[in-house]
């Protein structure tokens, strides 16, 4: 469950026990996110939860991405979510002119003193990942254990925001299959494209949308999604997501429904199972035979 529009306690908190309630105990925020981190730590409190509950957040985003800014908003982000440690810790972009050394041992600090259980990259290439877990193999270092990409069955066009990164491309999917990498994809639902009625090619008044989803490509990719949810009686958004969690590598989709409608719509994704002929038939990788 991501937090990015969580930053209200009384819009978020009957989300968030609606997804506890079925089942769902991972949560995803960021120092970024404005209040959410906040909101997300009163909700875990109030409900006596930090046990039962997986927390991930994120820092060190740009402008402020270097190795002394990951100390200072982590100490932040664990006052404001009113924990002494979390499962996991994503740098929430890269600054490729500091050495990849520099994040990997100041995180490992934070680890060895019991604050992250383990760290990752969001928006990082799969080449400074690699570069840092080989850094860390030689000084007999903790690497990356996990990364955070943009990863949907519509492909990215343009990033909705400066300095993101998607694991979409032929290399890094086969560098995430030979690594095993865990991904944490955000937007793994391409921000409701697959949503019926949402996106329409002669509509774009949704401009960020459109900017970063609309291509010919997606739109078949959108209705190939429909046919299939058709076949097996589910939403297409169903399907988008059954989509990325059929990976030969493992996912962990964060999704961010803002009702409770949207939320059965995601979660409908559990009961689909789909085949890998036709994974690459969504995503068109069908035609390259």
């Amino acid at each position: 469950m991501g937090s990015l529009a969580f930053k209200e306690a009384d819009f978020a908190n009957p989300i968030y026990d609606e997804f506890f309630g079925l089942g769902g105990n991972c949560f995803e925020t960021a120092r970024h996110y404005g209040n959410a981190e906040e909101v997300l730590g009163n909700w875990i409190r109030s409900r006596g939860l930090r046990k039962e509950v997986v927390l991930i957040t994120k820092g060190a985003h740009t402008p402020n991405c270097y190795p002394e800014a990951v100390t200072e908003e982590l100490f932040e982000s664990l006052d404001r979510l009113k924990t002494d440690s979390v499962e996991v810790y994503f740098l929430h972009r890269d600054n490729p002119d500091v050495p990849v050394d520099e994040f990997v041992d100041v995180l490992n600090e934070h680890m060895n003193a019991g604050r992250i259980k383990v760290f990752g990259g969001s928006n990082w290439t799969t080449e400074r990942v690699q570069k840092a877990n080989e850094y860390a193999t030689r000084h007999g270092l903790v690497g990356f254990t996990a990364l955070s990409n943009n990863f949907s069955l519509a492909r990215m066009v343009e990033p909705p925001w400066e300095g993101c990164v998607a694991a979409s491309d032929t290399d890094s999917r086969e560098w995430l299959t030979e690594q095993q990498m865990p991904l944490f994809p955000w937007s793994s639902q391409a921000r409701g494209f697959f949503v019926e009625g949402r996106a329409v090619p002669e509509d774009r008044s949704d401009t960020e949308l459109a900017k970063s989803w609309y291509s010919d490509d997606n739109f078949t990719r959108l209705k190939r999604a429909r046919a299939l949810a058709s076949d097996q009686k589910v939403n297409a958004t169903a399907i988008a997501l059954a989509y990325v969690l059929h990976q030969p590598f493992p996912t962990f989709p964060i999704i961010g429904p803002l009702s409770p409608l949207e939320m059965s719509t995601s979660l409908e994704a559990l009961s689909v199972d789909i085949t890998p002929a036709e994974v690459r038939w969504l995503d068109l990788r069908d035609r390259d035979q």
